[in-house]
């Protein structure tokens, strides 16, 4: 990963792939919520997020769109530490993807 910080390259990371397949896509101010909300959660102490990171990147996402209630994206499924890799899926039910504006 990079230079700055872990919880900023993270962020950064779930954000980009996040707001790649987010319906409907996210405004350049939604994208920074996003990423603040997510450097929050890598940046947590551990006592107070005694979640994994995944979990904790997820939570974050979750309470985006229950904020927001308009906007449906993918969860983090595997971070890989060492080359910064993240691998995204979208939620479903019935084998559906859950959809914005009233799930489903």
């Amino acid at each position: 990963m990079g230079d700055a910080s872990p919880a900023a390259d993270w962020a950064a990371i779930v954000t980009d792939a996040y707001c790649a397949d987010a319906k409907p896509p996210l405004t350049q101010e939604l994208a920074g919520r996003v990423r603040d909300a997510l450097a929050k959660a890598v940046d947590s102490p551990a006592e107070d997020a005694p979640n994994t990171l995944m979990d904790r990147l997820n939570g974050a996402l979750d309470a985006f769109e229950i904020e927001l209630r308009s906007v449906v994206g993918p969860r983090v499924t595997s971070l890989d530490e060492a080359t910064g890799a993240v691998v995204m899926k979208h939620r479903s039910e019935a084998g559906q993807p859950l959809r914005a504006f009233g799930g489903q």
